[in-house]
């Protein structure tokens, strides 16, 4: 098994027990009678990134990537014939409400499990402010770093590097982020002088240098080619993940999407037995064919329990619609109900559809209780009496009439239902849950055939027609 990888975080002089995947520390193995012949033959570092609250795939879609599950499956097999140093570029929170902070302290949970020796704070991290930040490390012990990260008043939000110690070996990890981010609660000096900086108050000389940037592709590729001082540039969010080249002295890459992609940096050692060839890397997609790590998967469960605990109203997720400004009283959810006297063909044609029964698809996977997916199988996600939380809103679930249509309180009770037509488009509404991610094969015109009502002179792009359901 390979030996761990311990992180010594400077300047404050603490060692964490941050050690890296399986087995012992490479000073501890020698203290005990080991020799240096038995440290391991490879030196592997994982990064992470842009992992965006994306802690599971959702699974409306075959062949998803991503999810903290499969990063352990990578870490574990990485750490059966090499020493493994796990990092996080940054961003891992997806937003600043309540369910996404909740979200992104499972992540840092899981990220513990996986002994993260470094997780670089990126623009989701800053946007949560200066004061959680600094209370959430305090609290959850996660090994937050930023060199160029200051709050208002100027003083650093994190540690500006940690080493990391591997298989008898130094690493120094620096963390910057793009000075776009900065706002009113934090100030963002420019990377390439706080790396620096960073450099030149390490207190002991170290093996090589890891910078983790959050910085678009640009601003990630100028850094990388300012810096001949360091030996890793590891960034996101890029858009896409770039694959390891070399860019000066320095090997750049980066991960991104969701955290679908991790880099992958090896270097064989020791380098003076002829292994010579220096870093080298690739990009790992994490694809159904990894595994679900056990320790992951608990986590996840974990997560989902506090969710359920905590029922949060939408109001709370980050995912609640805005109202129109100059939306009525009756601008409201009527559910489904209210639509089978007038409509009561169209409703029996839905009652057959997986609209209808999206709900269970859910529970059925246990993800009833996350936000991200309630939105897409309830009806009216947060909208005036529409779907509010599991427990407060039971007669809400499934994608119902309202889903499509909007909110229909106005075109149900009045005198003349066709003096008030309901306000959505429903052709416009299929995209936002049958996206690239979660619906990747949706094409309106074929699956407006499965669910086609309205009678027989309905025209699929009419502003009350369409729904665009999934397979029957």
């Amino acid at each position: 098994m390979a030996l761990m990888a311990r992180s010594i975080v400077f300047p404050a002089a603490l060692v964490a027990a941050a050690c890296g995947f399986a087995g012992a520390c490479a000073d501890r193995d020698i203290a005990d009678g080991g020799s240096a012949s038995d440290l391991p033959r490879r030196l592997a570092i994982l990064v992470s990134g842009d992992t965006a609250g994306w802690i599971v795939p959702c699974g409306c879609a075959a062949g998803q990537s991503g999810g903290l599950s499969r990063r352990g499956a990578l870490v574990e097999q990485a750490g059966r014939d090499a020493a493994v140093i796990v990092l996080d570029a940054g961003g891992a929170a997806s937003g600043t409400s309540r369910y996404q902070r909740l979200k992104f302290e499972a992540i840092l949970a899981g990220e513990r499990r996986l002994n993260v020796a470094a997780h670089n704070l990126g623009g989701p991290e800053a946007a949560l402010g200066p004061d959680y930040l600094r209370e959430l490390a305090e609290r959850s012990g996660a090994p937050f770093v930023s060199a160029n990260l200051r709050d208002a008043d100027g003083k650093p939000v994190a540690e500006p590097f940690r080493i990391v110690e591997a298989a008898g070996r130094h690493i120094a990890v620096v963390g910057v982020l793009s000075p776009q981010y900065a706002d009113a609660r934090v100030n963002i000096d420019p990377p390439r002088q706080a790396v620096l900086d960073a450099l030149r108050a390490l207190p002991r000389k170290v093996d090589w240098t890891v910078v983790l940037a959050y910085l678009p592709e640009p601003e990630l590729r100028r850094l990388a080619n300012e810096l001949p001082e360091v030996d890793l540039v590891v960034g996101g969010p890029t858009g896409q993940s770039i694959a390891p080249e070399r860019i000066g002295p320095a090997l750049l890459a980066s991960a991104t999407n969701k955290g679908k992609f991790i880099v992958r940096l090896e270097r064989a050692l020791p380098e003076d037995e002829g292994n010579t060839a220096g870093w080298t890397g690739s990009v790992v997609e994490l694809t159904p064919e990894f595994p679900d790590d056990a320790a992951q998967q608990a986590n996840l469960g974990e997560f989902r329990d506090l969710l359920a605990r905590l029922d949060l109203p939408a109001s709370e997720t980050g995912f609640a619609p805005l109202v129109p400004a100059a939306a009525r009283g009756d601008y409201r959810v009527a559910g489904t109900e209210s639509c089978i006297a007038c409509h009561a063909a169209d409703c029996r044609l839905w009652s057959e559809s997986k609209h209808a029964h999206a709900w269970e698809t859910l529970a059925s996977a246990g993800a009833h209780v996350d936000a991200y997916c309630q939105q897409c199988h309830t009806t009216g996600y947060g909208l005036p009496e529409g779907f509010e939380s599991p427990r407060a809103s039971a007669n809400r679930v499934n994608v119902g009439c309202e889903s499509c249509h909007g909110p229909s309180a106005a075109h149900a009770e009045a005198a003349d239902p066709r003096t008030r037509r309901t306000p959505f488009a429903a052709a416009d509404q299929c995209v936002l849950c049958h996206d690239r991610e979660n619906s990747p094969e949706f094409d309106y015109d074929r699956y407006w055939k499965r669910i086609r009502h309205g009678g027989d002179d309905a025209v699929p792009n009419a502003p009350t027609h369409g729904t665009g359901e999934i397979e029957r």
